[in-house]
């Protein structure tokens, strides 16, 4: 059998159709969406923590792709990360994200999650947290929600 004929035979019986990867393929998006606030705080903790923020993440597949803004922050943002964890517990930070340097700005990033991490962002348990300079140990959060 020659290679034309071969290759002839697989495009006429659809024999590896299934090898192709396409938009049809890897499903819709789904959206998902957090409101971005501070933590229950204690009297000590208000002149550090402060702001509020929102963020919008898109599921394709497997791959998640952030994007969110932030304001009224007491010091300028550091570093925001992605966590796994149930609502109101904390859990271990999974991506870091990336965000603008100052008391305002954006949360941007994109993960290939695993296919726990991406359980977990269906039943709600992935979070955004945000740190500041003055809250060093999480200054916004928020749960991602599936969007009705």
């Amino acid at each position: 059998m020659t290679m034309k004929t071969l290759i002839a035979l697989v495009l006429f019986t659809g024999v590896g159709a299934d090898l192709q990867v396409g938009p049809s393929q890897v499903g819709p998006s789904r959206t998902f969406v957090a409101r971005l606030s501070p933590v229950p705080i204690t009297a000590a903790m208000q002149e550090t923590v402060a702001g509020l923020g929102s963020a919008t993440a898109m599921l394709t597949g497997n791959q998640l792709v952030v994007d969110g803004k932030f304001s009224g922050l007491r010091s300028p943002a550091t570093v925001a990360r992605l966590h796994l964890a149930a609502p109101a517990m904390r859990g271990p930070a999974v991506h870091d994200l990336k965000v603008s340097s100052g008391t305002s700005g954006t949360i941007t990033g994109s993960v290939e999650l695993t296919a726990e991490q991406r359980q977990a962002l269906e039943r709600g348990r992935i979070y955004i947290q945000l740190h500041s300079e003055k809250a060093p140990e999480g200054n916004l959060w928020g749960w991602l929600e599936g969007k009705k």
